[in-house]
């Protein structure tokens, strides 16, 4: 008797998440005096038990996100993940055909991979959306040779950014919701409810 009242919870509860993710703000950041590379916002609004923040927003180049698919390939060989919008050698700034183009493969990537639940166990995702490490320390992060867990990164990055942008109500003006499936698993559960190893302690 209580099988069918327990299945029809966890389906009203995975009706109920959603997860919002937006690519946008294209900067032109300064390496040296002779490098530049743009990077782009990337602002996550989700109740969904998978993300222990809720809401964040960080800044990513393209080189990263490149180095998140390799990373996310080598934890889920049965996958066929998405494509990223393809490296363009004349990629300008001052192209908006362009910037816009990227931005939306950019966020297209996410939005399949954040549908895609097997990928959600992997702690670099977690920190790749939602803390301000450098990929090289989040490589040491996810598989704890830092002082300080995934959790930890992830719940000290940007506080007070994050609450300017709240502040401004722009979010919801540039973002749009997308409904998740089945993604119940947070980022303290994961341990306990996944089917593949965990990167890291959380």
């Amino acid at each position: 008797m209580c099988v069918p009242i327990m299945d029809s919870m966890l389906e009203n509860l995975s009706k109920s998440e959603f997860i919002s993710i937006c690519v946008r703000d294209p900067r032109l950041q300064k390496d040296d005096l002779w490098h530049k590379h743009a990077d782009y916002e990337i602002c996550l609004d989700t109740n969904s038990m998978c993300f222990r923040k809720k809401t964040s927003c960080v800044r990513r180049r393209y080189s990263e996100f490149v180095w998140l698919r390799h990373c996310l390939e080598q934890n889920a060989l049965i996958i066929e993940l998405p494509k990223l919008p393809p490296w363009n050698p004349f990629f300008s700034l001052k192209n908006t055909e362009q910037v816009s183009q990227r931005m939306k493969g950019l966020k297209e990537f996410l939005e399949n991979v954040l549908h895609t639940p097997l990928l959600l166990s992997d702690s670099r995702l977690h920190l790749f959306l939602q803390s301000d490490l450098r990929i090289t320390k989040i490589e040491r992060c996810a598989v704890g040779k830092t002082r300080y867990t995934v959790a930890e990164a992830i719940q000290s990055s940007n506080r007070h950014y994050v609450g300017r942008v709240l502040e401004k109500g722009s979010f919801d003006s540039d973002c749009e919701s997308s409904s998740s499936s089945g993604l119940g698993r947070s980022v303290d559960t994961l341990t306990r409810c996944s089917p593949v190893p965990i990167f890291g302690p959380y």
